[in-house]
């Protein structure tokens, strides 16, 4: 993608499947990638991408401006974040207060503490390219998704109002919208379910007019394109990633 070699690029919840292969994408195009995640890397995986790590806990605003401080320092200022990270908590209705303010804390002010923490080192550059993740979650409902509905619909929000704010200082801010991708998540729900891979991926499918999930690559593509200068006129929109489930 044009303009992407050579810049630094921030990976939030890089180790999660979307992140993971984000992170990959962005090293072939030629970035240094960071990647930060709660958890700990104990296999190296984002060293085998070419990429470097640091262990973040994005609701910890303290250690996010230290870490983006010793990225700076280390790779050079970041100008691209992706914000991947997230917490899925599923409830309806019956979502208690403790129920939103768990995923709130992570998907909604989480996502605000790392990108403010990145955006000082935009600023100064005066450029800049933010990628949030939001979901088809932000545009319909599904059973008991209510909590995740809600953070994804206020991603969307924020990725319009920071585009409006930063606009000033040559920074974009889009969002990212995937619909079913097939993950490792994906089998570990079906499996903690009982229930069949196969015929859960098929039931998916069905209602995909492309009539199969994504890849995490293909969402990766995605968020390399929104990042790269191939988007320079592009901000405050989002980019459905989906296979059309949407479009019906």
């Amino acid at each position: 993608m044009r303009g992407l070699d050579g810049k630094v690029a921030v990976v939030a919840g890089g180790l999660g499947d979307l992140g993971y292969a984000t992170a990959r994408r962005l090293v072939q195009d030629g970035c240094r990638v960071a990647v930060l995640d709660s958890k700990a890397d104990d296999q190296n995986r984002a060293q085998a991408v070419g990429a470097h790590y640091w262990q973040a806990d994005i609701t910890q605003a303290a250690r996010l401006e230290s870490v983006f401080d010793q990225i700076a320092e280390q790779l050079g200022p970041s100008s691209i974040l992706i914000n991947t990270a997230a917490l899925f908590l599923f409830k309806g209705i019956d979502a208690s207060l403790e129920d939103f303010q768990r995923i709130s804390s992570v998907n909604i002010a989480g996502t605000s503490l790392v990108t403010h923490a990145a955006v000082e080192h935009m600023k100064r550059s005066k450029q800049g390219s933010i990628v949030n993740f939001s979901s088809i979650s932000g545009f319909v409902a599904q059973p008991q998704f209510a909590t995740y509905t809600a953070t994804k619909f206020a991603i969307r929000g924020l990725t319009k109002a920071w585009a409006l704010e930063l606009a000033p200082f040559g920074i974009r801010v889009n969002s990212l919208c995937p619909g079913s991708i097939y993950t490792s998540a994906f089998v570990t729900r079906c499996e903690a379910l009982g229930k069949d891979v196969r015929a859960e991926d098929a039931k998916e499918s069905e209602a995909i007019l492309l009539k199969r999930q994504g890849h995490p690559e293909e969402v990766a593509s995605a968020a390399a394109f929104l990042a790269s200068d191939e988007a320079s006129y592009i901000t405050g929109a989002d980019l459905l990633v989906d296979g059309g489930y949407t479009a019906v």
